[in-house]
């Protein structure tokens, strides 16, 4: 059965959180009385289906449907999850709390509240131990993090079942032991837009010049570090000691304005409005989205080939999904099996515009990667001393892949026996094949260095499939060689 969330407001953040809930297979309801709701949202969900699924190297869910609900009552009527993100005004989010819980009792209501503390939320409310703050970061499709805030109120049972419901959907939830105003994160960021304001007013630097400073230097190291980990490096082979006695006194040097805060007049809007034109009005505010998530998506799957910050919750979201799909006991029957949704990225183009050769065989790879993890043959079993290795491949370019393509690898397995595994891999956009490739699968004891049988949980994983595939029709291209004229 299909779980539902229920989103109040949808704007920007509502807009991620729908698309973060529905591309995970939840289906959503939104309620939010802006006429331009849907498409605002149909933009959203948009961009978040281009960029999602380009982080996992599992199949995703079949994608929830969305419903638009008249009220807000329609809205959370069955919901296992409620997330509230209307505009930050203390009493129409009391007034939205009072109508949701009228019709909603005991489901986690979180809230994506940048400042109100969960007890300022819960004030007057019906039943305030299901209120607390799950503050997120735009875009909320990509960002795994959620500041996850109760108060003495909350019950304790319901904010790990919600923190379970975030972990599901591949967030990050922290949980801020203490409440304070602004949470965690956003209080830094206050620090730096407080001192990037004074910059500006003062003239020693403009907007592009701040965001230079931070894209090209700290930002990098906070996006993989953070800030602690980051000075603790800095502080050399002394660690953080060293590095606390050498920088600590510079705290008390008249450096920052952070206790000053800078007259908010109509000429600093202006100036600093004026450059930000000046710097980035040439895109649009959907291609700076677009070009965001780009960038996001590489540095996101880089952190996560390293195992490292929020590539953990990219692998922990996998494993996760693996397992359902395990569990599912797919064999196949009557279609080949869907393995694998990629996206081709930037770094997947050559220089005529297309999806470059070895993007291909790095296609076919995912594919039948995440087929061996299905059948038991993963990171841990190779780790016993045993792998398949790919000893033979032929691929047929049928097709052109471009930029922001979404792509679909599926194998058909079409024979195996205790060494080996020939398989057929189709690389689909949409309904259209622009590849395919025949690979076939030798199982080798990497200690001994020769072929061997594979164990017999993988073999046992392994036949119904290939006994279910038995009955698809053959691919025309299996058996060809290279330069067959086709018949």
């Amino acid at each position: 059965m299909t779980r539902k969330a229920a989103i109040i407001g949808g704007g920007v953040i509502g807009g991620g959180w729908a698309a973060r809930f529905l591309l995970n297979g939840w289906n959503v309801s939104v309620f939010d009385p802006d006429p331009e709701a849907e498409r605002k949202i149909g933009e959203v969900m948009a961009n978040a289906r281009a960029a999602l699924p380009a982080l996992s190297d599992v199949p995703m869910p079949a994608e929830g449907r969305l419903s638009f609900a008249g009220t807000i009552t329609e809205a959370v009527e069955g919901a296992e999850y409620i997330q509230e993100s209307v505009s930050e005004r203390l009493e129409l989010k009391h007034r939205v709390f009072a109508q949701i819980q009228q019709a909603s009792h005991g489901v986690p209501i979180g809230s994506s509240t940048s400042g109100f503390k969960p007890s300022e939320l819960q004030q007057n409310a019906a039943d305030p131990s299901t209120i607390f703050v799950a503050h997120p970061f735009n875009p909320v499709y990509l960002l795994p993090l959620a500041e996850i805030v109760p108060s003495v109120k909350s019950d304790t049972k319901l904010i790990e079942n919600a923190k379970e419901i975030l972990r599901e959907i591949g967030m990050f939830p922290l949980h801020v032991r203490k409440e304070i105003d602004a949470h965690i994160a956003d209080r830094f960021l206050e620090a730096v837009w407080r001192e990037a304001l004074w910059l500006v007013k003062d003239g020693v630097a403009t907007t592009e010049e701040i965001d230079e400073a931070i894209r090209m230097g700290f930002g990098l190291r906070w996006g993989q570090m953070g800030l602690f980990e980051t000075y603790r490096v800095a502080g050399g082979e002394a660690g953080m000691k060293h590095f606390m006695a050498q920088f600590g006194p510079c705290l008390q040097w008249p450096w920052t304005k952070l206790t000053d805060v800078p007259e908010f007049t109509d000429e600093l809007v202006d100036l600093i409005a004026g450059q930000s034109d000046e710097q980035s009005g040439k895109y649009t505010i959907r291609e700076l989205e677009r070009i965001r998530d780009s960038n996001l998506i590489g540095f996101l799957r880089a952190l996560k080939d390293r195992n490292w910050g929020a590539g953990k919750v990219l692998l922990d979201h996998d494993k996760r999904r693996r397992a359902s799909f395990h569990e599912t006991d797919e064999t196949g029957q009557g279609a080949p099996m869907v393995m694998a949704h990629m996206q081709v990225l930037p770094g997947w183009i050559d220089y005529n515009g297309h999806m470059t050769e070895s993007r291909y065989l790095f296609a076919a790879s995912e594919t039948s990667d995440a087929f061996l993890r299905l059948i038991g043959a993963d990171m841990d079993y190779v780790a016993g001393g045993h792998s398949y290795y790919t000893a033979e491949t032929h691929i047929m370019h049928l097709g052109e892949a471009k930029l922001g393509d979404r792509l679909t690898g599926t194998i058909q397995i079409l024979g195996s026996d205790e060494k080996r595994i020939h398989a057929f891999i189709r690389i689909q956009r949409g309904d259209e094949v622009v590849a395919s490739l025949e690979q076939m699968f030798l199982h080798v004891d990497m200690k001994a260095g020769r072929a061997s049988p594979a164990a017999p949980e993988v073999l046992t994983k392994l036949a119904p499939i290939a006994k279910a595939h038995e009955t698809l029709p053959r691919p025309d291209a299996a058996g060809r060689h290279v330069g067959q004229r086709k018949s």
